[in-house]
């Protein structure tokens, strides 16, 4: 069975849109973008390495906008992500769309049920990285695996939010986490069962 991981940039109140930079995504008015990139041009290099290890060569589930924005990139700049040209990449659209990028398949129509056969069938595990809708969608049919956040320290009150209406109650369990210098926290969770709940004692 194939794992599908989750990586994505967070704020303190959830907010995913648009970390990148200030045109990335300024759907409903959003006035932030670019929150992330002045951490991440101060991370010291404990954040670089822990990124490095955790942000492996795998096949890679994204959503329209996340591909459009990798394959704008990526192929000039292996170098920064060694193997990323070579992996599959599959994109999950509601309409038909170029996959100029190489080792690109394209996934439509019962997006759940594809994307269910693709964890059974034979290869590597899948990373995926933004992809806020479909992230989303992976919650709401606990398809999630696994869980990479990077933490910064901000709130913004408004924007795109990780956890959406529509997740599953389900419970993770911190495997690997880091606190940068800059406050920024990279944390790894694997699912790990249902959520439990009890009364705590005084």
């Amino acid at each position: 069975m194939r794992k599908i991981s989750v990586i994505s940039f967070i704020t303190l109140d959830g907010v995913v849109q648009a970390g990148g930079s200030p045109d990335e995504d300024t759907s409903n008015g959003f006035k932030y973008g670019g929150w992330a990139a002045p951490y991440l041009a101060d991370a010291d290099a404990a954040a670089d390495e822990f990124m490095a290890e955790h942000r492996k060569s795998t096949d890679l589930l994204l959503g329209r906008k996340t591909y459009d924005m990798f394959a704008s990139f990526w192929p000039d700049h292996e170098d920064m992500w060694p193997g990323v040209n070579d992996v599959i990449k599959y994109v999950v659209s509601g309409r038909p769309m170029e996959l100029a990028w190489q080792s690109s398949q394209l996934i439509t129509g019962d997006v759940v049920a594809r994307i269910r056969e693709l964890k059974k069938s034979k290869g590597s595990d899948l990373q995926v990285h933004g992809s806020g809708n479909l992230s989303q969608t992976l919650f709401k049919h606990d398809l999630v695996d696994e869980l990479l956040l990077i933490t910064f320290p901000i709130t913004l009150g408004t924007g795109k939010r990780l956890f959406a209406e529509g997740t599953i109650p389900a419970a993770f369990t911190l495997t690997d986490s880091l606190v940068t210098s800059n406050g920024m926290i990279p944390a790894c969770y694997k699912r790990a069962g249902e959520v439990k709940t009890g009364t705590m004692e005084v």
